[in-house]
């Protein structure tokens, strides 16, 4: 019977959810500020809230996800 043998999904911390670390880099989409270079548009991260928004060093207010471009590790790496 398998009505009875239903497997439980594993339910994955909220910890693996998040996009966003302190110190990490971000840059805002150039949608969001036109006319700015990318690094004008470059801060860091200095608080991750458990709703997933960010607080930025020398910018004010709580940002979301989509207001910047996707993460990218290797952008900086050396060639």
């Amino acid at each position: 019977m398998a009505i009875f043998n239903k497997k439980k999904q594993k339910e994955t911390p909220a910890a693996a959810n998040v996009w966003a670390r302190p110190e990490m880099a971000v840059t805002f989409k150039a949608e969001i500020m036109p006319g700015r270079t990318r690094e004008e548009r470059t801060f860091r991260i200095k608080s991750v809230h458990s709703n997933g928004r960010v607080v930025l060093h020398d910018f004010t207010g709580e940002h979301r996800e989509g207001a910047f471009e996707p993460i990218n590790f290797l952008r900086d790496s050396v060639k």
